[in-house]
């Protein structure tokens, strides 16, 4: 079974910068593609930020620039480097495989405020 563990999330003014981490287990790891999504209130989970097995990452045009997504296979650990948050980019983030299974975490809520 899949287990997903997000962390790293809390409340951040506009400007400031989180790092996000995810463990993965019940998985090879290795060969999946791995995203991570969100969820902003009232609103559908989106697609942020993806990176293939073999390391290629594709950022949303809503991010690029400002979010870094890596990954480290030895730990199975994906990361989310965000920096020039806005609140905008308040939400619950999650990783998961991409395109995403059926084993969400609880995910972990980003708040960015003055």
């Amino acid at each position: 079974q899949v287990q997903l563990v997000e962390s790293g999330g809390g409340l951040v003014q506009p400007g400031g910068s989180l790092t996000l981490s995810c463990t993965v287990s019940g998985t090879i790891f290795s060969n999946d593609n791995m995203a991570w999504y969100r969820q902003a209130p009232g609103k559908q989970r989106e697609l942020v930020t993806m990176i293939t097995n073999g390391g290629s990452t594709h950022p949303q045009d809503s991010v690029k620039g400002r979010f870094t997504i890596s990954r480290d296979n030895a730990e199975k650990r994906v990361y989310l480097q965000m920096v020039s948050l806005k609140p905008e980019d308040t939400a619950v983030y999650y990783c998961n495989t991409w395109p995403p299974n059926s084993y969400w975490g609880q995910g972990t809520q980003v708040t960015v405020s003055s």
